[in-house]
């Protein structure tokens, strides 16, 4: 390998790994976040990141710009993943058509500088980084749908506690959305887009319908269908929700002692491969040495 070839790796290395290091350094951590919103929630937020927001919102033009020369356009199918995941402000499109554009020319300069078949290696690498968007948005969208099917249990309890207080379900899917912030952010955002969504013009029916398919849970589905069915037959609203948490509650608790009794299987292949042998070592190894010298002994 040349000299001028490490030199470039050192450079291109410590560069990066220093950017890296004032960006974590400069974040704040998640608990001072949460610390900060409820001990002084009445504050107003300073305007800290203007800097960090100009710099983003010049490079979200440029791949606007860039999107625009090259003709790529957005999507319906594009923009519902998106939302899937969590991703509804407005520059989170071009953020992610802009990793799907200037990643694959990051892997090219990357594999410029592996020595031997360089080709190969830069097309791996467009081929990795292009992929790689949509892969970590699919785990962004599975880790939030799971986080979103444990929470409804307690933002149905929540709803009921606000119904039988006296406000209306709109309102209380409102107080609720605003008090499961903290705890439950996924569901906090869902029932604000549903608020948003009425005020639109959107029926209730249809709102939670829009949520059942962002989210593809059956919890969801289930939920929308005792709506409707309650609003078409006049049901009271706060023994339908009620009734609906409990079937919630009892079928989270069979589905924890369906994955505890699978667990005994589980455990077979691990007992058979590893604990096992170790115990058939430390018992009868001590007896087979002193068989083995014994007998030994015997055929001298």
């Amino acid at each position: 390998m040349s000299a001028p070839l490490l030199v470039a790796i050192a450079v291109t290395s410590f560069c990066a790994i220093a950017l890296l290091v004032l960006w974590l350094a400069g974040r704040p951590s998640k608990e001072a976040k949460r610390v900060l919103r409820v001990v002084q929630p009445d504050l107003p937020e300073k305007d800290t990141n203007t800097s960090r927001e100009a710099v983003l919102e010049q490079a979200l033009g440029l791949v606007r710009l860039l999107r625009t020369k090259l003709t790529i356009f957005d999507n319906q199918k594009t923009r519902q993943f998106l939302i899937a995941a969590g991703c509804t402000r407005p520059g989170d499109l071009d953020l992610y058509f802009g990793y799907r554009i200037l990643a694959p020319i990051a892997g090219i300069i990357i594999g410029t500088y592996i020595p031997g078949n360089t080709v190969s290696w830069a097309l791996v690498l467009v081929g990795f980084t292009y992929l790689l968007p949509d892969f970590v948005l699919k785990r962004i969208v599975k880790r939030r749908r799971e986080k979103i099917r444990l929470g409804m249990p307690d933002a149905i309890d929540l709803l009921v506690i606000c119904v039988e207080a006296g406000l209306g379900l709109d309102q209380a899917l409102l107080r609720s959305g605003q008090e499961l912030a903290i705890s439950h952010p996924e569901i906090s955002e869902e029932f604000s887009q549903i608020n948003l969504e009425q005020r639109a013009g959107k029926t209730r029916i249809d709102a939670w319908r829009s949520m059942a398919d962002r989210t593809k849970l059956d919890v969801a589905r289930s939920f929308t269908n005792m709506l409707a069915q309650t609003d078409r037959f006049g049901t009271p609203i706060a023994r339908a929700l009620g009734n609906f948490s409990d079937n919630l509650r009892l079928k989270r608790r069979q589905r924890a002692e369906e994955v505890a009794a699978k667990t005994t299987v589980k455990l077979i292949f691990p007992l058979v491969l590893f604990i096992f042998p170790s115990i058939f070592i430390v018992l009868l190894g001590p007896a087979m040495i002193s068989m083995t010298q014994s007998l030994g002994g015997l055929f001298k």
